[in-house]
């Protein structure tokens, strides 16, 4: 299963969102769960709703601590029996580009 998320905080005194969302990353990390960081989003890989799910919610926790109000954007890609889709889904299409 694959979870891309954004979690950013919304209020406070900045409008910097980077030291915020550097703790929701440091949770994803600290997982232990395959994941990427892109600009946008985090995008994390395990074998359970459950598994996923409890890291997102530390993460939104982490961003929670530092602000009043937070926001969540989720996608999720639900295709059992298959492992290492964070790298498989984009080995595929660079396949399609090389030709």
């Amino acid at each position: 299963m694959l979870v891309a998320f954004s979690v950013s905080p919304l209020g406070g005194e900045s409008d910097s969102v980077a030291e915020a969302v550097a703790e929701a990353v440091r949770v994803v990390r600290d997982s232990g769960l395959p994941n990427e960081t892109t600009s946008m989003f985090t995008t994390i890989e395990g074998e359970s709703w459950d598994e996923v799910m409890d890291v997102v919610r530390r993460a939104v926790e982490a961003v929670q601590a530092r602000a009043p109000r937070v926001s969540l954007v989720l996608k999720a890609d639900i295709r059992p029996g298959h492992d290492d889709q964070l790298h498989a889904k984009v080995e595929r299409v660079e396949r399609y580009l090389a030709e």
